[in-house]
């Protein structure tokens, strides 16, 4: 053997420990934690890619909904288990960008206590109304809401959620005053919704659109800067005199601190494969959840974006809890 190749098989065996430590860290199931019950956009997301990801890996990939507190609950459960892979937390828009803001006495700090994986897609939100309802406009709305100061209602999957800062950012933008109405999830605040029970929601467009299209609800407006492929006859705020108005959910998974960068890097790579399946694709698009993918550190960077802008949002709006 000469010496280029004794060289080449060094640094082969150098790597093995790297590669096995790669590997999906449990014997048992993997889990991916959600922090809000099954049937929003989050925990649909989450259960698209877990089995995908259970497939591609060959091992079980359990969705665990821990609902409360607008997925703080389920961060800080996370942020406590073993650092291995066997546990991880689709986080998105509330436990991470607007928690820190929204609770001072928070048990963990974003950037110390998760290892970013990788952004799985943003999402605008629909405001939506039933269908019965006099004001189907914006303008219209904002008409009423200025007529009948905090007693329009519009409801959120829980404090902190999208749907209430979206309300406050709606309320900042437009000089009006909305009753805030908090529910537990998604699906409850949308049972209500369809029931008269209140007026208006900023809903997730995974939760909104099969409503929408059904003809329950009307979509007045989205909430990214360009029209959503899955809505495209639906006009942004921006289009509508809101310049600038951008309060989207998006999902992304991280892990505990601490986590090794093999496996870090091997996750990311195997679900920005999974991203690309034309069936995943096709789903995604489906919930308006876009521009996912990419490597952690673009997730990270993402993840301190959004807590500046919420950051502001909720010190003008003097948002508590």
């Amino acid at each position: 053997m000469n010496r280029r190749q004794l060289l080449a098989a060094a640094a082969a065996v150098s790597l093995l420990p790297l590669v096995a430590r790669a590997q999906p860290a449990a014997a048992g199931n993997m889990r991916i934690v959600v922090g809000f019950p099954p049937g929003g956009g989050t925990d649909m997301v989450t259960r698209l890619l877990a089995q995908k990801l259970g497939a591609l890996w060959n091992t079980p990939v359990v969705v665990e909904n821990r609902a409360g507190a607008a997925g703080v609950i389920a961060a800080e459960h996370v942020v406590k288990q073993p650092a291995d892979g066997s546990c991880l937390l689709m986080t998105n828009f509330s436990n991470h960008a607007v928690a820190p803001s929204l609770y001072p006495k928070l048990s963990y700090q974003v950037e110390r206590d998760f290892t970013p994986v990788m952004l799985a897609g943003v999402s605008p939100s629909l405001l939506v109304c039933r269908a019965d309802q006099q004001a189907r406009t914006l303008p219209a709305l904002v008409e009423r809401c200025r007529k009948s100061p905090g007693s329009v209602t519009f409801g959120s999957a829980g404090p902190g959620s999208v749907q209430h800062l979206a309300l406050e950012m709606f309320k900042l933008r437009a000089g009006i005053d909305a009753l805030h109405v908090p529910y537990r999830g998604s699906g409850a605040m949308m049972t209500d919704l369809l029931g008269g029970q209140i007026d208006y929601s900023f809903e997730t467009m995974a939760s909104a659109s099969p409503h929408v299209a059904a003809g329950k609800l009307v979509a007045i407006a989205q909430t990214r800067l360009r029209r959503s492929p899955a809505q495209p006859n639906v006009p942004t705020m921006a289009e509508q005199g809101y310049a600038g108005f951008d309060a989207s959910t998006w999902y992304g998974l991280v892990g505990p601190a601490g986590m090794d960068p093999a496996f870090v890097a091997r996750l990311n790579t195997d679900l920005n494969t999974i991203l690309r399946q034309p069936d995943v694709v096709e789903k995604m698009t489906s919930y308006g959840a876009e521009d996912g993918g990419g490597s952690a550190e673009r997730f990270a960077a993402f993840i301190t974006e959004e807590k500046n802008k919420w950051a502001k949002v909720i010190h003008d709006a003097k948002v508590t809890v």
